[in-house]
């Protein structure tokens, strides 16, 4: 590459930036004269150390129940973190609050432990599932009543007229909407919820209650029999809209002098108008005919009985679960209560005994489910027994969740005898193993799987209740001498499955099982029962989300990839995965656990020709439509794969791995990036432990890596990505003794300033260059003072071609980015007029070295230098306007910085040059002047040392000007 040296001595003045340097002595005298520095005793990384007030103890055991009135919770106060002593909080509440007896907190604690906490899984989790799972496309039906109007100001004629809506409504003054298909149903439900908001914002509760006791009504209603729990959901939750608008009507009666009721409040401290309420309340819905919307009205608002008695809540529980025993629909019956559990675990989830009977009620009239009524009316409705059976579930499966919620073990027992008692039916036995914790099923395994062998299915298959166990054995492990037995007895079962999707559902999590007790062997058959079943007529394309749980789960017990690759069925499982957006899931997923748990580096073959496979299929995903973000996802984790592949000291195979992942990951700009820096740093290890002193056969190979980097760099799309690689190999080149190689580098960069554009992307942002430019610049002189000349190129070649270039770019007109480089070529140009450089590469020879301080080199230095300050004195020139004298005064202050760092200023010229560059800097104004103040302090200093006294004369001839 050749350049035009076109910068010329041109004699402006004859000044020499080649003053005498003795780095040695200056970085003694900068350690003497250093400030000490005290950083205090603040740090922001030092461990807070708490001081807890111990003015007041409080007893109030945790509990994160948002329902439960009686329930409280406990937090850590911030205060106590910040303030000495005591928390001033504290002690306001400590003298608000009486002082607790013994007694009293015996009873909170109690209620609090019987409160419901964050463990329970809420109803509102489960909402969405069975609005999704139950759904028809049958026609419903719907009934609306019509409009109440009220009317007579007597109390005597107000009471007879809602009494004769009440009578109006049952008695059939509806409107029946059919032919409504589910969607149309819902948006129907809606309109009702929204229909009660606005009817109670508008005073007319009575019409409100209406719209309650009509929706009450389709929970009677069966003639859809599979949309029945989903119509459950959407009914309850207007129950629960009106439930909670009466509990606050009636509590925001119960205000005295705008201060509400506290949680724990109790019925005395309840006026009489709000008890006369909440009774008229239970008088209107005891007015109510029909047994299904008066249970359902009422118990929505159960939680008023508070307001009137102590025990109102645990005398009225008892009397709803006997109210259902009156329901004949089975099905109606177990989700009545299921709406009573729910409702008695908000209000008073220490209540046990009404829960408990009600799954007990459940259990005697179970019969009923297989008796004619129930068989005719599934017959009319072409439904089969299994599909009627899973109506149930979520309602059992709530019922033995309140029950099962910190229960004790013996109670699970219980459970398990009142099942053998009917037979071990299936349904009731999912559910149980559904409810209870892990660790008791998980104890009891060998029992359960005795009783599914026994169990009467009634259309409820035995592989969903080893499903059920499997799910409890991977939270929970069984006794160790049971563990084989219980795979074996599964196994048995799952592998007989002829539907894949059946199959694959039981496989998924006993799966889990496999890979957490048992070795290799164990998870190679699984995996090749699985592969024997997901194969034919290409089952596993349905199976995509359940196959990739089951490669989540291996990967996350098997993480020593050694032994992971030795279980020979996971490459062809890996093979199933034909779909290309799933296939490069399961890959990144692969690669996040080998990255995650590898925590030395390898060499294994098998390793690295299983995940050369997998990062290609990733790399291959990449198109021109695969997203910035993805890309960088990608080349994250196979960059992060490149950095745990070593071959320790065969270098040469090293570099023949990347040679190869340069071939297979060419369209992921970042890893070529990485595979650069690893050959570089390959290179530098081979320096490293030939210290030095390269040999033949070493000399060879980092020539090699060096040619690897400069044929890889120019495929780079980002400039400064590539300009910054020249520097950095270049430099890796020069440290290697690889003079040449590191011209060709140097003169690379050099030639591709030029191609810098004015604007970059930078993280999606246009930004300017000018920076990033100025930066690489000051890197790149920092370079080029070790770098020795060519002798068939001239003395500076590489300084006088990059000077070229910097004086031919484009610079902005509001920029002084070049002149701000040409302070820095000064600095450089300073260095090399040294006997003895402040650094050198070992084993290269500088231009200190090669030249010996010869008077010819030091001329043309001075010549260069002479051309730089003219240039920098014509920029100052053009600053002279009134709008950049700001600018002026900045860069005629950085640039005496620079002559006096680096000048010698026993030159005449060059010391009244630095006056007249003093002296513009104040010259309108703009000059810092403690920065002034501070700089002639320095010079003055300096004047006191062996040999400066001409900064003495130097101080006296630099005046400070008042900007006054």
């Amino acid at each position: 590459i050749s350049f035009p040296w076109r910068i010329k001595a041109e004699h402006h003045f004859s000044a020499s930036l080649n003053l005498s340097r003795n780095y040695v002595s200056e970085s003694e005298m900068c350690k003497l004269e250093s400030i000490p520095l005290d950083f205090g005793d603040y740090h922001p990384l030092k461990p807070i150390t708490v001081t807890e007030s111990k003015t007041k103890k409080m007893n109030r055991k945790g509990s994160t129940s948002s329902t439960s009135s009686s329930s409280s919770s406990s937090m850590l106060d911030p205060l106590s973190s910040v303030l000495d002593g005591t928390d001033p909080l504290s002690l306001f509440a400590a003298a608000a609050d009486p002082v607790t007896t013994d007694s009293t907190r015996k009873k909170r604690d109690k209620d609090d432990s019987s409160a419901v906490g964050s463990d329970f899984e809420p109803w509102s989790s489960k909402r969405g599932d069975i609005l999704a799972r139950y759904t028809t496309t049958e026609k419903l039906s719907i009934v609306s009543g019509r409009k109440a109007t009220t009317t007579g100001s007597a109390v005597s004629e107000k009471v007879r007229t809602r009494l004769e809506e009440l009578d109006d409504l049952e008695e059939g003054s509806q409107k029946e909407l059919l032919n409504l298909t589910q969607q149309d149903y819902m948006n129907r439900i809606e309109e009702l919820n929204q229909s009660l908001k606005d009817a109670w914002s508008s005073d007319q509760k009575v019409k409100a209650l209406k719209i309650v006791i009509q929706c009450s009504k389709l929970l009677s209603d069966t003639t859809v029999i599979q949309f029945y729990p989903s119509k459950f959901v959407l009914i309850t939750d207007i129950l629960d809209t009106f439930g909670k608008l009466v509990y606050e009507r009636i509590l925001s009666m119960c205000m005295d002098s705008r201060v509400s009721l506290p949680d724990n409040f109790s019925p005395e401290s309840v006026n009489d108008t709000a008890k006369e309420t909440c009774l008229n309340w239970f008088f209107k819905i005891a007015s109510i005919r029909e047994l299904i919307p008066r249970f359902y009205v009422e118990a929505a608002i159960l939680k008023c009985n508070k307001f009137l008695s102590k025990m109102g809540i645990s005398e009225c529980l008892p009397r709803l679960t006997s109210m259902i025993r009156g329901i004949g629909d089975p099905l109606v019956a177990v989700y009545a209560r299921a709406y009573l559990c729910r409702v008695g675990m908000e209000v008073a989830p220490q209540l046990k005994e009404s829960l408990n009977e009600n799954f007990f009620d459940f259990l005697l009239t179970f019969k009923q489910i297989h008796g004619d009524t129930v068989q005719n009316q599934l017959v009319v409705q072409c439904v089969e027994i299994p599909l009627y059976l899973t109506l149930y579930s979520p309602a059992i499966d709530w019922i033995l969740q309140c029950i099962a919620y910190r229960a004790p073990e013996v109670l699970l027992t219980e459970m398990m005898e009142r099942c053998k008692n009917l037979g071990n039916n299936a349904l009731l036995l999912n559910s149980i193993m559904s409810a209870f914790r892990a660790e008791f099923i998980a104890a009891r395994s060998m029992d359960f799987i005795g009783m599914i062998k026994e169990c009467d299915e009634s259309g409820f298959p035995k592989h969903l209740l080893f499903r059920s166990l499997g799910l409890n054995l991977a939270l929970a492990d069984p006794p160790e001498s049971d563990r084989l037995q219980i795979l074996n007895e599964a196994w048995k079962v799952i592998t007989k499955l002829k539907n894949p999707q059946d199959y694959i559902n039981c496989a998924e999590v006993w799966v889990e099982y496999t890979c957490r007790h048992f070795t290799k062997r164990e998870v190679n058959t699984v995996l090749a029962d699985v592969i024997k079943h997901m194969t034919p007529d290409r089952a596993f394309e349905d199976a995509y989300p359940q196959l990739q749980s089951i490669i989540q789960k291996v990967i996350t017990y098997i993480y020593d990839f050694s032994l992971l690759f030795s279980v020979e069925k996971f490459l062809p499982f890996l093979d199933m995965f034909q779909k290309e957006s799933v296939r490069v899931e399961v890959c990144k997923c692969i690669m996040e656990s080998f990255i995650k748990h590898q925590q030395e580096s390898t060499k294994d073959p098998v390793i690295l020709n299983a995940l050369l496979h997998i990062c290609k299929t990733m790399h291959d995903s990449v198109n021109a439509l695969t997203l910035e973000d993805e890309k960088r996802m990608l080349a994250a984790l196979i960059n992060g794969f490149i950095k745990m592949v070593s071959f320790g000291r065969d270098f040469e195979q090293q570099l023949s791995f990347y040679v190869e992942a340069r071939s297979m990951f060419c369209n992921l700009e970042p890893v070529l990036v990485q595979l650069i820096h690893s050959v570089n740093q390959l290179a530098m290890e081979t320096r490293k432990v030939m210290k030095g002193n390269h040999s033949r056969k070493t000399a060879a190979f980092v020539r090699a890596c060096v040619a690897f980097c400069f044929i890889t760099i120019p495929s780079l799309s980002g400039i400064f990505t590539r300009l910054n690689l020249y520097l950095h190999s270049g430099q890796v080149a020069l440290a290697n003794q690889c003079l040449s190689q590191a011209d060709a580098f140097f003169k690379a960069a050099v030639s591709l300033v030029p191609e810098v554009p004015k604007m970059i992307n930078v993280d999606g942002k246009m930004r300017p260059s000018d920076t990033f430019l100025l930066e690489f610049l000051c890197n790149f002189f920092s370079t080029l003072l070790v770098v020795p000349d060519h002798p068939e190129q001239g003395v500076l070649f590489l300084v006088r071609g990059l000077l070229n270039v910097i004086q031919d770019y484009t610079w902005e007109d509001n920029s002084d980015d070049k002149v701000r480089i040409y302070t820095n070529v000064l600095h450089l140009l300073s260095a090399m007029t040294q006997e003895a450089y402040i650094y050198h590469v070992d084993k290269v020879d500088s231009n200190d070295t090669l030249y010996g301080g010869d008077s010819k080199f030091l001329t043309e230095i001075n010549k260069l230098c002479e051309t730089v300050i003219a240039q920098i004195l014509d920029h100052l020139k053009t600053l002279g306007k009134e709008e950049t004298l700001k600018r002026q005064s900045q860069l005629a202050l950085h640039f005496f910085n620079t002559i006096l760092a680096h000048g010698d200023l026993r030159n005449n010229k060059l010391n009244q040059l630095s006056v007249n560059l003093w002296n513009l800097a104040q010259k309108h104004g703009f000059a810092d002047t403690s920065t002034m103040v501070t700089t002639l302090e320095y010079i003055k200093k300096r004047s006191k040392q062996p040999e400066m006294s001409h900064f003495t004369d130097l101080a006296l001839r630099l005046p400070l000007q008042s900007r006054t």
